[in-house]
């Protein structure tokens, strides 16, 4: 039965009374504390245990990447965050959080039909949890892009501040449409009108142009290359990129192939089909992220129809970052914790989107940039950088309000008038903390504790 009571009508407003006595218990200004924890590890401490069941040859690089500037640092540290935020007052709603949800993480990608949306793009991490901390680490994390890009210290704040305002209006306007309204609504350039972020069009159209061009046919064309096979006939491979992109041995390649074959069935019924039309012409072992270097990942060749190229990732999932802080049992299979995380959160998923089991390490399946693109927010000028934090934190009030009643959180939100600026207040100081932590780094590879890899 699943613990669904479909018998016993509730009124609107008796769950917007729950979410605002919850208010009462857990003020919106509390969200303005300390921004570190006695829980949390040395930076030092931090990385060493995170760099755990990684590749060995790729730990310097992962180094070498977030060294690279405090919000470079931040990107892969969402488990040191989670530490600092393990024991912060909460409103007690915990909604399937992306995990990971800083400004980099909201990117464009096609639906099934062709459009360019944008969405939270991430899910690593993905636990259920409290709201409260994909919000301030979104926060947190439009101050350290905005100061990469030399955008005023006010101006930072203000997205930081504006982001939470948005998510705030967000989930009061979802509290008030229908159920399949707002379960329904793709977030697409509407969604910039809606927050009034205009500034943003050109900006999105931009990257929406880009993102239509970034299919699997332009992969084919730029990263592979032809060679004869033992028949005589023509065949497409990877190009070689060490070490981004390199080939795998034989044994290895056909595990991967395995690991393809088994994930079809973690698709819906619909779907199976259309993968079993398939075949996979190469492999290849490709370095991805900047919290994920290290990790196994893996792309896949498929031919298809006459010249028709499909490329997918296979992707290793590991335990969410955050799984030490949440009252969360440990999944039965990590890919798949992913893969379900995902399509809770996301308006629309990828029609290909699975998982699998490679030796015994959990993967998640995905097309390749199938029509991915993003906007970057440390290339945001100040105005363009608030823009943008009303349109990530209206994605993430969308996304939220698909695993809390919208009108629960309508009623935490209800007479609030402090938390835009308690979060932000939070968010500067933890940018500085991130500041501080960034160059613990820095100074640990100097002094030799740590090794590094910056990348050609």
């Amino acid at each position: 039965m699943h613990g669904i009571d479909l018998r016993t009508p509730v009124s609107s407003q008796a769950i917007f009374e729950r979410g605002r006595a919850l208010a009462e218990e857990t003020p919106p200004e509390t969200h303005d504390r300390d921004p570190i924890s006695p829980r949390r590890p040395g930076v030092v401490e931090f990385i060493e245990q995170s760099n755990a069941g990684r590749l060995d040859s790729l730990i310097p690089l992962r180094i070498g990447r977030m060294m690279a500037s405090p919000f470079a640092f931040f990107r892969g540290a969402a488990g040191l965050m989670g530490a600092d935020l393990a024991d912060t007052p909460v409103s007690g709603l915990a909604a399937q959080l992306c995990g990971d949800a800083h400004a980099a993480n909201f990117g464009l990608f096609g639906t099934s039909d062709g459009q360019i949306i944008m969405d939270v793009n991430d899910f690593d991490e993905t636990v259920p949890g409290p709201w409260e901390w994909d919000l301030t680490r979104l926060s947190a994390s439009l101050v350290l892009a905005g100061r990469e890009g030399g955008v005023s210290e006010k101006r930072c704040r203000k997205a930081a501040e504006d982001a939470v305002k948005s998510y705030r209006r967000t989930v009061r306007k979802l509290a008030e449409v229908p159920f399949m309204t707002s379960w329904n609504a793709l977030p697409d350039t509407s969604v910039i009108e809606k927050v009034k972020a205009d500034a943003l069009l050109d900006d999105f159209e931009k990257a929406a142009a880009k993102a239509r061009r970034n299919t699997s046919a332009k992969i084919v064309a730029r990263r592979t290359t032809e060679f004869e096979d033992d028949d005589g006939g023509r065949r497409l491979r990877f190009s070689e990129n060490p070490p981004i992109r390199t080939h795998l041995d034989e044994a290895s390649a056909e595990a991967v192939i395995d690991g393809l074959e088994s994930y079809v069935a973690t698709l819906p019924a619909s779907h199976r089909g259309l993968l079993a039309r398939y075949t996979v012409a190469d492999v290849a072992f490709r370095v991805v992220g900047t919290g994920s270097v290290g990790r196994r990942a893996y792309i896949a060749l498929l031919h298809g129809n006459d010249d028709e190229a499909l490329v997918l990732q296979l992707k290793e999932a590991c335990p969410s970052a955050l799984a030490p802080f949440v009252d969360h049992h440990a999944a039965d299979h990590e890919g798949r914790r992913v893969v379900e995380g995902q399509q809770l959160v996301q308006a629309e998923t990828d029609i290909l989107l699975g998982w699998t089991t490679i030796g015994d390490r959990p993967f998640i399946v995905r097309q390749f940039r199938n029509m991915k693109g993003d906007i970057d927010p440390t290339a945001l000028s100040g105005g363009h950088l608030d823009d943008y934090g009303r349109l990530a934190g209206a994605l993430l009030a969308r996304a939220h309000t698909r695993s809390i009643d919208p009108r629960l959180l309508a009623g935490y939100f209800a007479g609030d008038s402090y938390m835009d600026e308690a979060v932000g207040r939070f968010a500067v100081r933890y940018a500085d903390r991130t500041e501080a932590d960034h160059e613990q780094l820095v100074t640990a590879v100097r002094n030799g504790r740590l090794p590094a890899e910056a990348e050609d």
